[in-house]
């Protein structure tokens, strides 16, 4: 099995798409599927995890997560200085993208670093059945709002309204419950998963329910660094 590029731009060139719209998703899990330790991710990283993280984010037009993730991971927006800033910088790419938080609620707090340290402004997808006074704080602390359904996040209409902005390659971190509704609204291109070479137990998984109609996927590529499997699942 081939080994996970050192080289920054080799190891974009692995990970890069075709131009056109396309959601891909990153997970990193354990041998017996746990995606936490602890609540967080970190406990299963690598360094070659890492790289691949930031590496994806470099390469997307957007990053999207859920609220749940963002809080629970601490997410701040993507900036010029950062690694991620640097590396999009250096493969020739704006050095910022926007975080795009998603959430039924509109659970994003006003004073949030994503929204008050974003360089490019943080978007919020909802939907109409939002606070009206929440979204408004969030409006007026310059979060984009993008209402996306009446009861519920529309995720493909969400995506069609990234797409307009010119986020057309998204990249989704997550949560379980983000990547369960993509699923099931047939709006997943690509999964990107590292298994990490350790058992958990106990902790929660990729998809948290059933689906009505399991996705088949295809590996089209798999990388490996100190135990660490990379792997690239097509889905459509």
């Amino acid at each position: 099995m081939p080994p996970l590029p050192q080289d920054p731009a080799e190891l974009a060139d692995a990970y890069r798409l075709p131009a056109g719209r396309h959601l891909r998703v990153n997970f990193v899990a354990s041998l017996d599927g746990a995606i936490s330790v602890d609540g967080r991710s970190g406990g299963l990283g690598s360094d070659g995890d890492l790289r691949v993280f930031r590496t994806l984010r470099a390469l997307a037009d957007a990053v999207l997560v859920g609220a749940g993730t963002a809080a629970a991971e601490g997410y701040r927006p993507v900036l010029p200085d950062s690694a991620v800033g640097r590396l999009r910088a250096q493969l020739g790419r704006p050095a910022v993208a926007p975080v795009v938080v998603v959430s039924r609620r509109a659970s994003l707090r006003p004073d949030d670093q994503l929204a008050t340290a974003a360089v490019t402004p943080t978007l919020l997808v909802t939907c109409a059945a939002a606070d009206a006074d929440r979204r408004a704080a969030l409006t007026g602390a310059g979060v984009v709002l993008l209402v996306c359904g009446d009861d519920d996040v529309d995720l493909p209409t969400a995506l069609d309204a990234l797409a307009e902005r010119g986020h057309e390659q998204v990249l989704c971190e997550g949560g379980p419950a983000l990547f369960t509704a993509a699923l099931a609204a047939g709006v997943v291109d690509e999964l990107d998963l590292s298994i990490a070479p350790l058992l958990v137990g106990g902790g929660p998984g990729l998809l948290p329910s059933a689906l009505p109609a399991p996705p088949r996927a295809e590996l089209v590529q798999a990388l490996t660094e100190d135990g660490v499997l990379f792997t690239r699942y097509s889905l459509r």
